[in-house]
Formats: C-alpha cells, sequence, structure tokens
C-alpha cells in the first residue's frame, strides 16, 4: 500500500512527422486524469531525441545524454505506464523498441496497459508484440487493451472520440487493472525492492 497518488506515465510511441499518437494521448490522459487514481505524465519520445545511433565518434552528444537521463528519470518515477502505439510492419514502431532498450530497472515490478491503433488491425499486432516484450523488462501488461481501428474515422477534429460514452467506458477499464496492479506492486515494491 502507497500514501501518496500513483503516477502514470503515458508514452507516445511514434516519433514520425504526422503520427496520429498525441491525438490518442492527449485524450486518453485525459480519460485517466477524471479516472482520479493517478497523477498523469505524458511522454513523448519525438521531444526526447534518442538516436539509433550514437554520435560520429561513437559517443552519445550531450543532447542525447539529456535525453535519455530524462526518460530515465520519468519512466522510473512511475508506478504504471500506458503506451501508446501504432503498427509499423505488424509490429511496434523503432523509435518505441530503442527507448525501452536504453532503459530497464525503470520498469521493474510495475504494470503495462497497452492503447493501439492504426487501420483496419487498429495496431493489435504491435500490441501483441510489446506483450512479447514487456516481462524480459520485468514489467507485465495488463489483460485488457484498447484498440482503435480505423483511427482516422474514429476520433473526430476535435481529437475526441465520436463515440466517447463507448472509448470512456473501455478507457475506464483498463485504468482500473492499472489502478490495482499498480497499488499492488507499489506496495510490495516498498516493502521489499525488486529484485533482492
Amino acid at each position: 500500500m502507497t500514501d501518496r497518488q500513483l503516477r502514470l506515465a503515458v508514452i507516445v510511441g511514434s516519433v514520425r512527422e504526422g503520427r496520429f499518437g498525441p491525438t490518442v494521448a492527449t485524450w486518453f490522459a485525459a480519460e485517466a486524469r477524471t479516472f482520479g487514481r493517478f497523477e498523469v505524465d505524458v511522454v513523448d519520445l519525438a521531444e526526447l531525441p534518442l538516436p539509433l545511433v550514437p554520435g560520429r565518434d561513437g559517443q552519445p552528444d550531450a543532447e542525447d545524454e539529456r535525453s535519455a537521463r530524462e526518460l530515465s528519470r520519468r519512466l522510473g518515477e512511475a508506478d504504471a505506464f500506458v503506451v501508446v502505439t501504432p503498427e509499423y510492419n505488424h509490429s511496434y514502431p523503432a523509435g518505441l523498441k530503442n527507448a525501452v532498450d536504453r532503459t530497464r530497472e525503470e520498469w521493474f515490478g510495475k504494470p503495462v496497459g497497452l492503447v493501439s491503433y492504426g487501420g483496419q488491425g487498429g495496431g493489435i499486432r504491435a500490441a501483441e508484440h510489446l506483450r512479447q516484450v514487456f516481462p524480459e523488462m520485468h514489467a507485465m501488461t495488463v489483460r485488457d487493451a484498447l484498440s482503435f481501428h480505423n483511427v482516422w474515422d474514429v476520433f473526430g477534429a476535435d481529437g475526441r472520440p465520436r463515440d466517447e460514452e463507448a472509448a470512456a467506458r473501455a478507457a475506464k477499464g483498463l485504468l482500473g487493472q492499472l489502478d490495482w496492479w499498480a497499488t499492488a506492486l507499489a506496495g510490495a515494491r516498498a516493502a521489499r525492492p525488486y529484485g533482492t
């Protein structure tokens, strides 16, 4: 049990120009704030550039180091995560993979929710690939997920789902599972640090 408000990091997994991820993440973050159990931090990977290849001399430059430290800090402070991801070539984006691979202990003993979006498949294959990745990071994905099929038709010009009631109900289900697991795991980590 924890006597502080739980912290939820909502991670925008795409860094491509013209991406739809910020729209989905902004909506979900608002739903999480309305849920009332989390302090919400939207972590946009496009604002924390982590190049796939180090600087020309093989060493990361100062900006790369700042981004990596900031990402580590914000993930480390979180009690739970929601990863908002599109599907690229039947999987999740390289920028998201890079961010996960550059961190480790930040994920330990914490729950992860998945929100995917895309065309007809709704990003489901990206979400299923992430379900294989997070156990390796000593994190666990909750059962329920959100998937937005043909996302451009689902969200209106105002950045909100056209069927707000159904989308809010699905978000509340996911947030309820994250709340339960985050509360249980925060208490467990406080009683005994993970891995000891």
